[in-house]
């Protein structure tokens, strides 16, 4: 493939952008590709190279690039009628009348304009109802760019994980391994009467994919109740992903107390919100006293694209078709993964996949979960297959970013840049391009 254009094109960013990039993760090596276009569940380059798109900009782009008619229909009426008021519209009141009716958790919602937004504004909330100061977070959870999470350690030494964050900061983060309960138990026994909350992505999506134990959200779920604290899902990435409209809360069975949203409930334009019990999620101003304001929340075309976006889903049979390629994928990429590199092991679920390069294989290389690890006891890689975030972070993830993804780019099919990112199917997605996928697979493994 050519990338002489993309190569001109980071010339020119590197001169007016820090490393080149927006965002951190889009720096690859050599350097990023550049999109031009998107095409159903493709992208092409600004060189004109067509890949397989599977990243799907992170999660939000359930159609692909290519929206149905009615979605398009309502982002076009809204884009006409004005960019934005800075007042209330109909728009937003109906979209939340539409995510409370679905999501077991949500009674009341706030909209605001990213995940990290989100998480920040959920952390004051929960700070602000209990009147505590602690939040217990999973190590190798990941809840967006905000001070209070970006910390690392343990809860006995909790440090900021980035320069820029004072150490004090940090001092109010408990970090324990996510699928752990005992860690999750001990440390509600020592500062139980200072944890506001315990926040938690219902699968660590952004540390490779790592589903729960069974019973681990339980075990979370009463620890909060029996102290007081609020238990906050981050489903930022598997809201409206995972468990379809009920979102992941609804396929585990656990209720939270607070959601945090991003991605698909603004159909692919900004967006976070932060959903809960009423009487919680009205502490924020100016019903409550926790100060929480943006300009451009609840934004109309967001606002339209969103509630599109989801009311289509419910009505044509979108989480089955995304689901379904989910698992011929999974199944694909176990299947070749036994016979080429039997050590590796295929995550994800729904409409969600990877796979973690890890280094330890089972005496029987067809013994796995061949729909993405579900951590079964039964399985004869339970003892092997990441349970935390730590366990991912041992894996050969160099060798995913220096020669998997650059095979797989070189082969036409687009993935997350490296080994933690998840990737995501679409409604435009078909059989042909998992199977194009899964040939280049087989070639690059």
């Amino acid at each position: 493939m050519n990338h002489e254009r993309s190569r001109g094109l980071y010339d020119r960013a590197l001169s007016v952008m820090p490393g080149g990039v927006n965002s951190s993760v889009r720096a690859t090596m050599p350097h990023p590709f550049f999109i031009e276009r998107g095409d159903g569940g493709h992208v092409i380059d600004a060189d004109g190279n067509r890949y397989v798109d599977w990243v799907m900009g992170y999660g939000p782009l359930l159609y692909g690039h290519d929206l149905p008619e009615p979605v398009e229909a309502a982002i076009q009426s809204h884009v006409a009628a004005g960019p934005m008021y800075g007042a209330p519209t109909e728009i937003e009141v109906e979209h939340a009348e539409f995510v409370a009716r679905h999501v077991p958790s949500v009674e009341s919602i706030r909209f605001v304009n990213s995940g990290t937004e989100a998480t920040v504004s959920a952390v004051r909330l929960a700070r602000g109802h209990t009147g505590r100061d602690k939040i217990v977070v999973m190590q190798g959870g990941y809840h967006g760019a905000q001070e209070s999470t970006l910390v690392e350690g343990s809860a006995d030494d909790p440090h900021p994980s980035t320069k820029g964050i004072p150490e004090e900061f940090a001092e109010h983060t408990l970090p324990i391994p996510f699928n752990d309960p005992q860690a999750a138990k001990e440390v509600f026994a020592e500062h139980g009467d200072d944890i506001a909350a315990v926040l938690v992505e219902p699968i660590l999506a952004n540390m490779g994919i790592v589903t729960p134990i069974d019973g681990y959200h339980e075990i979370l779920r009463d620890l909060c109740d029996d102290h007081g604290s609020l238990l906050v899902f981050d489903e930022v990435i598997t809201g409206f992903r995972v468990g379809g409209l009920g979102c992941a809360q609804s396929k585990f069975g656990v209720t939270p107390d607070v959601t945090t949203f991003g991605k698909i409930i603004g159909g692919g334009f900004p967006v976070g919100a932060i959903g809960g019990k009423a009487e919680i999620i009205e502490e924020f101003t100016p019903a409550g006293d926790v100060f929480q304001s943006g300009t451009f929340s609840g934004h109309p075309v967001t606002m339209a694209a969103g509630k599109a976006t989801l009311e289509y889903a419910a009505e044509n049979g979108v989480y089955e078709h995304v689901n379904r390629l989910g698992r011929k994928l999974r199944e694909g990429i176990a299947e070749i993964c036994a016979e080429r590199a039997p050590e590796y092991t295929v995550v994800g679920t729904d409409s969600m996949f990877k796979t973690i390069f890890t280094r330890e294989a089972p005496d029987d290389p067809d013994a796995c979960c061949t729909d993405g690890c579900r951590q079964d006891p039964d399985c004869d890689r339970y003892d092997s297959c990441p349970k935390t975030g730590a366990d991912v972070a041992r894996a050969a993830t160099d060798r995913w970013e220096r020669v998997f993804w650059q095979e797989m780019k070189d082969r036409g099919v687009f993935l997350t840049a490296n080994q933690f990112e998840c990737q995501f199917t679409s409604y435009a997605h078909t059989e042909e391009d998992v199977e194009e996928t899964l040939a280049a697979y087989r070639e690059a493994l």
